[in-house]
C-alpha cells in the first residue's frame, strides 16, 4: 500500500434513503482524491434505494464499490461494525447517505494525516437546512484551543469540555487503530455516535483539526435531529450507564474526573433535549430520578479546586430531591 497515497474506505450506510443516496454517492464520485474504496451497507431497505445503487454502479465500473447485505434490519449500530470489519483501507471515514462532502474533503483529511501521523482527523462541517432554504456554518464545530495533540489526557479534557462533535462522520480515522482496540458500536443505540466517540477518545493518543468545511450535512424531515421520542431518551440513559461503567473502571484519577465531568454535562444535555421535545414534565421528573442514581459528584467533589463552580451548580441541581429538580429545571429552561 502506497504511504503516500492510502487507501480510504468510505463508509455508508443504506436504509430508507433513496431521496438522498445518489446525491451522496455522486459527492463521493468527485472526489479529487482517488486510492479509496466504497462500502455500502444495505440493513434491508424497504425503498428503491438499492435499485438506484445498482444502476450508479453499473454507471460507474472504475470505483471500486462493495456491497455488504444484511440479513435482517439490525440498526445503524451494526451497520457502521459491518462496515469497519468489510473496509481494507488504511483509514476509514463514515459518510451518511443523506449527506455530502465537498470534492476536496479526503484529499484535504489524507494530506493533514500523512503529515501528522494522527490517528484521527476532524474536519469541520456546514448546515443545509431545507426547510428554511439556509445553511449555517460550523454546525456542529470543533471549538478545540488546538490543532494537534498527542496526549490522551488532554484530548479527553478537550472532549469533557464538548469541544469535538460527537458524531463518526467526518472525521478520518486510522483503521488499526479501531480494530486493534476493538471499538465498536454497541447494537441497539439509536445515539450510538455519542458513545462510540467516547470509548474512541479514551484511547486516543493523536489528533489533528483541520478548519476546512468538508461535510454538507442536511436538515431535512427524516433527519433523526428532528424525530426524538421516548425510545431515543431511553437510549440516553443507556449510554449514561456505560459512562457510568468505564467511571467505575477507570484507574486513572484524572481521566475518572473528567468523565464524571461528561455524565454531568451529558445528563444536562439529555433534560433540555427531552424537554424541549416532548414537554412531559412527568416524564422529565422521572428521568431525573433515575439520573440521579448513576455517578454524580461526591461531598468532597465540591472542595476541589480543579473542578468548575458551574459543574458543581450542575451537579447540585441534578440530585436536589427530583419534585424540586424538575421545577428547578423547568423555571431555567423555559415553559
Amino acid at each position: 500500500m502506497s504511504t503516500d497515497q492510502p487507501l480510504i474506505s468510505i463508509n455508508i450506510p443504506i436504509f430508507k434513503c433513496e431521496k438522498y443516496i445518489l446525491r451522496c454517492l455522486e459527492s463521493v464520485k468527485n472526489q479529487t482524491y482517488t486510492n479509496f474504496e466504497i462500502i455500502l451497507v444495505n440493513d434491508c431497505t424497504p425503498d428503491g434505494s438499492m435499485a438506484i445503487i445498482e444502476e450508479f454502479v453499473k454507471e460507474n465500473p472504475s470505483l471500486t464499490i462493495k456491497i455488504d447485505e444484511h440479513e435482517e434490519n439490525s440498526g445503524l449500530s451494526v451497520v457502521r461494525n459491518t462496515g469497519i470489519k468489510a473496509s481494507r483501507g488504511q483509514y476509514i471515514y463514515f459518510l451518511d447517505s443523506d449527506d455530502e462532502i465537498i470534492e476536496e474533503c479526503i484529499e484535504l483529511l489524507v494530506k493533514n494525516a500523512l503529515e501528522t501521523d494522527a490517528q484521527i482527523v476532524i474536519a469541520q462541517n456546514r448546515w443545509i437546512n431545507t426547510f428554511e432554504n439556509s445553511t449555517k456554518d460550523f454546525g456542529f464545530p470543533t471549538n478545540a484551543p488546538k490543532k494537534y495533540y498527542d496526549n490522551n489526557l488532554e484530548i479527553f479534557l478537550v472532549y469533557s469540555n464538548g469541544d469535538f462533535p460527537s458524531s463518526s462522520w467526518n472525521k478520518l480515522i486510522k483503521r488499526d487503530f479501531i480494530l486493534d482496540n476493538k471499538i465498536f458500536f454497541v447494537p441497539g443505540l439509536f445515539a450510538q455516535d455519542e458513545l462510540w466517540l467516547f470509548h474512541l477518545l479514551l484511547k486516543t493518543e493523536t489528533l489533528s483539526i483541520i478548519d476546512n468545511i468538508t461535510y454538507l450535512y442536511y436538515l431535512h424531515g427524516e433527519s433523526v435531529i428532528f424525530n426524538r421520542n421516548k425510545t431515543n431518551f431511553e437510549n440516553f440513559l443507556t449510554i449514561l450507564e456505560h459512562f457510568a461503567v468505564s467511571y467505575n473502571e477507570q484507574k486513572n484519577r484524572k481521566v475518572k474526573k473528567l468523565i464524571q465531568k461528561k455524565i454531568v454535562l451529558f445528563k444536562e444535555m439529555v433534560l433540555i433535549i427531552q424537554w424541549k421535545a416532548l414537554k412531559d414534565k412527568k416524564y422529565l421528573q422521572t428521568n431525573i430520578a433515575r439520573m440521579q442514581k448513576i455517578t454524580r459528584l461526591h461531598l468532597v467533589d465540591y472542595i476541589n479546586p480543579t473542578i468548575s463552580l458551574g459543574i458543581k451548580k450542575k451537579n447540585f441541581s441534578q440530585n436536589i430531591p427530583s419534585y424540586w429538580a424538575t421545577k428547578l429545571f423547568i423555571w431555567r429552561f423555559g415553559k
